[in-house]
């Protein structure tokens, strides 16, 4: 090139840069222009190469900003995206690996499950429900079972019922706070024992049946008060002198002292252990919530406690062993009562149409029933019991439970009710079907409760 070159308005990077090898100076007009345009291009195998790396988070960016955010939180300076990437600033290249990087959207993690029970302490509550039962095993030479079986088992009767009530009313009050559910129980259970001490009393027949009968009612109440506030591993303690020496029992007699001191240690254990717990829950400060619940609603779950009784008593009066295994299977059917309602959550998660819910959740319903029969067939030829009988009053129960878990309480306590006073009537008046009454008004019940389980949580407003 033989003259200077001047630049058009149109000029290029390249003219500049032919004027600069040229030597020749720039006019003021030519400095101005240089200054504007950039000295070299974007590096894109540079740009490339930071897109490759940051691709997994560029790619759920929804816009550019978000890009430049993250470019600043990995450190990188004006000179760095000058230099190594040839951008004039962060906003630019923010841009370009915005547009370079395809947009992706992972899916959502799944949310955690709100109704994940705790097994440890749904095992534990069921071997508790049938630890007691050991006392009757050490203290059985001490009393006549013809005079005061009727006693005991009218107290354990209303004990179960009022406890059931009791038991409702305490969680209701838990809501507004610790200290009211304790002044609840506080108020209820040395209520409770005296109504049961009271009720065995016409029955009773004098002697020690009465004492036995008080016995048992007040631990009941200190039994129920634990295991209302969550405190199973206490009373697993207190029952500890009372699994000692039944353990003792098939090798050595531990004679009357023991026999009677043992039960009696365990009962003071019990009450001690629950004064205990109720101080410290009094102690918690009061709620400004001043509402009072209804009593009437607490009066299906105590008509429910009456009339399982009621159907476990006829059981175990043909099969013993029956009521040891829905006592210890009491655990777990309290697991899958908290495993169908996140299941449930699943299902509610997974359909989009209400047709679709009720399908699942009453595969759901199935599966948790099936879960919970199972293991109890077995469980019946092993204990000589009934398998039909035990399946359809355990089927009965843990749907009556389920129904009551979502706060539906009149109708399992209508139908449970309806159906041992049935099989009651029957038995004591020695009419058809006889032996059969009991399993043909369980199996009644249970059809009647899975019918009002798949229509009341079939329905995706009672899971949301």
């Amino acid at each position: 090139m033989s003259g200077p070159m001047a630049l058009e308005p149109g000029g290029s990077e390249q003219d500049t840069l032919a004027l600069r090898l040229a030597g020749t100076p720039l006019r003021r007009d030519d400095r101005t222009l240089a200054l504007r345009l950039p000295a070299y291009g974007p590096d894109e195998e540079a740009v490339s190469r930071l897109a490759a790396e940051l691709a997994d988070r560029i790619g759920p960016a929804v816009h550019p900003y978000e890009v430049a955010a993250l470019l600043e939180a990995e450190g990188l300076t004006a000179d760095q995206i000058k230099d190594g990437y040839g951008h004039p600033n962060l906003f630019s290249l923010a841009t370009a690996l915005y547009e370079q990087v395809p947009r992706t959207f992972p899916e959502p993690a799944p949310a955690a499950d709100p109704w994940r029970p705790d097994t440890v302490r749904c095992l534990l509550r069921g071997v508790l429900f049938a630890l007691p039962g050991l006392a009757y095993l050490l203290t059985a030479p001490l009393w006549q079972p013809g005079r005061h079986a009727a006693g005991l088992i009218v107290a354990g009767l209303v004990s179960w019922a009022w406890g059931q009530g009791l038991g409702h009313r305490a969680h209701l009050r838990m809501v507004t706070g610790r200290r009211e559910a304790a002044r609840t129980l506080l108020t209820g259970a040395p209520l409770g024992a005296a109504l049961a001490t009271a009720a065995a009393v016409p029955l009773a027949g004098g002697g020690a049946a009465i004492p036995v009968a008080a016995a048992q009612s007040l631990y009941l109440a200190a039994a129920g008060v634990l295991l209302v506030l969550a405190r199973e591993r206490l009373l697993l303690a207190a029952l500890s002198p009372v699994v000692a020496g039944a353990a003792v029992l098939p090798r050595w007699d531990p004679g009357t002292p023991l026999r009677v001191g043992l039960p009696l240690l365990a009962l003071l254990a019990a009450l001690g252990a629950t004064g205990h717990v109720l101080r410290g829950a009094l102690a918690a400060p009061a709620t400004a919530d001043t509402r009072r619940t209804p009593v009437l609603r607490s009066v299906p779950y105590g008509l429910f406690g009456l009339a399982a009784g009621l159907l476990v008593l006829m059981e175990g009066r043909r099969e013993p062993y029956a009521v040891i295994v829905l006592t210890v299977s009491m655990g777990p059917a309290e697991w899958l009562l908290y495993r169908y309602r996140g299941l449930s959550v699943a299902a509610l998660r997974a359909t989009a149409t209400p047709v679709g819910f009720l399908l699942r959740s009453t595969a759901v319903l199935g599966l948790c029933l099936l879960a919970y029969l199972l293991p109890l067939l077995p469980a019946a030829y092993l204990t000589g019991a009934a398998p039909a009988t035990l399946l359809l009053l355990a089927a009965t129960l843990w749907t009556a439970l389920l129904l009551q878990a979502f706060g539906t309480a009149w109708p399992p306590a209508a139908i449970c009710l309806a159906a041992a006073c049935a099989a009651g009537a029957v038995t004591l008046l020695r009419l058809p079907p006889g032996p059969a009454a009991l399993p043909l008004c369980c199996g009644a019940a249970a059809l009647c409760l899975v019918a009002c389980v798949v229509r009341l949580l079939g329905r995706p407003a009672r899971h949301a």
